[in-house]
């Protein structure tokens, strides 16, 4: 087997990785870099270039996952791109945004390159999908090799899997970004079990240490009290969030406690992608039964949509619960524009539900404690007077399960992936205590390497 880490920067970004098990070539993921911009953040795909690709698989529908696909596709017209029904249903609907975005980049920042691709190259890349079931393996043949490709329940987001490839009696896996907890409207990961030759690791959490203490459960239950807490005083709150996954895992969880009055009847108001979204996880669960979300919550909470015209620093006249996107608050959002509204005033709060880039506003926010956070976007300086609280409803396993999950696998290579340096440097020292035997690899980008 061959590998080469395609993300060029590393860390967690444009998430691309290239295999070759025995004649097959294959490509799993192919994302964009959310914090870099033009070409700079798609995947290096030079070492690869002059490959035909034989398969390509798409793990999930966060862009740095998906992001590129179609631009490695239109280079492999004829290769199957193997997913998930959801991820089937959900992919053109997130490239069309991204597209948009794109084009609103190249006017305000003059990003000539954008947009990298554009709707007719998401048509194309349609025609590409083959949809496999979980856990139903799929043979594929070159020549007189086959190869068996299954897909596993990943947990994470809506038709996240782990893929398994079967190659000579070998197991290779990729995790995939993971989560073992069950979410209000998906269950948990189900990842392969067994002895594994090889096996690709994600390793986002490794830098932050893992505290029994707190589960996911407790964690809704503190959110939800703060909530309370917020409405009662005569505030809104603000819950940033992403539009695809945790928008829908909020919404459930607020028609929940309202239904057993651990929450006021308040209003709810929503904006962003995450809205449309929530139309398509109808759709998914109709047609799958793979996730638990009834659109109808949203029309017996009455979910109001958001009037984005606000000014800086006055507050709302509508109070309630806001749950809008980006989850990390990112500029021109609309968590962004109402966070400038909201915080100047005390009874309002803020509720991140989940990790926070420090980069970006949102995780800048986080940082501060008092005096006032300047919105640049927006030349507004707000005096921090509502409060500000991160309820940790991560997408991802902690790092214990995982190191528990690689020990288990009794793999011969462990390959770490999706982490920043620090999280690498923590899986790679825990698993080379706990596995002696294993060969524990953390590829620098664009290397090729031989297991």
């Amino acid at each position: 087997m061959k590998l080469i880490d395609l993300n060029r920067h590393g860390a967690i970004g444009s998430n691309s990785t290239y295999i070759e098990i025995g004649d097959f070539k294959i490509l799993v993921d192919s994302g964009l870099h959310p914090k870099k911009m033009g070409y700079d953040a798609v995947p290096d795909f030079e070492p690869i270039e002059h490959e035909t690709l034989d398969l390509i698989v798409l793990t999930h529908c966060h862009l740095d996952h998906l992001g590129s696909l179609p631009i490695i596709a239109a280079h492999n017209p004829e290769t199957p791109v193997i997913t998930t029904a959801p991820n089937a249903e959900l992919a053109p609907r997130m490239l069309r945004n991204s597209i948009n975005v794109m084009k609103r980049q190249r006017e305000e920042k003059g990003i000539t390159d954008y947009p990298l691709f554009l709707h007719r190259d998401v048509v194309e890349l349609n025609k590409q999908f083959v949809v496999q079931r979980f856990e139903h393996g799929e043979i594929y043949r070159k020549g007189k090799e086959t190869i068996e490709v299954i897909l596993h329940p990943a947990g994470h987001v809506v038709g996240a899997a782990a893929v398994e490839f079967i190659h000579n009696g070998k197991r290779i896996v990729f995790s995939g970004d993971v989560l073992f907890d069950a979410q209000r409207t998906l269950p948990g990961a189900h990842l392969p079990q067994g002895d594994i030759d090889t096996l690709i690791l994600e390793t986002t959490r490794g830098a932050k240490e893992s505290d029994s203490s707190i589960t996911r459960a407790s964690e809704v239950d503190r959110l939800v009290t703060q909530i309370g807490e917020i409405l009662e005083r005569g505030g809104s709150c603000l819950i940033p969030v992403f539009a695809l996954g945790r928008m829908q895992e909020l919404f459930k969880i607020i028609f929940e406690a309202r239904s057993f009055g651990r929450l006021p009847h308040s209003p709810v108001y929503a904006a962003g992608l995450g809205m449309d979204i929530c139309n398509y996880f109808e759709k998914i669960r109709k047609r799958t039964q793979l996730i638990d979300f009834d659109i109808s919550m949203l029309e017996k909470m009455k979910v109001r949509s958001v009037d984005l015209n606000m000014r800086p620093g006055r507050d709302l006249p509508r109070k309630g619960i806001y749950l809008v996107s980006s989850g990390m608050m990112v500029e021109h959002t609309p968590s962004y524009k109402l966070a400038a509204s909201l915080l100047p005033h005390a009874p309002n709060g803020v509720c991140f539900v989940g990790y926070c880039d420090p980069e970006t506003p949102g995780g800048q926010l986080l940082e501060e404690h008092s005096g006032s956070f300047f919105f640049d976007a927006l030349d507004y300086s707000a005096p921090m007077r509502a409060s500000i609280d991160q309820f940790d409803l991560s997408g991802h396993a902690n790092r214990d399960e995982l190191v528990d999950y690689a020990v288990h696998s009794n793999a011969k290579n462990v390959v770490l992936n999706h982490g920043d340096p620090h999280a690498r440097e923590w899986f790679a020292q825990t698993l080379n205590q706990r596995m002696p035997k294993t060969n524990v690899l953390n590829p620098s980008p664009g290397v090729l390497y031989k297991l």
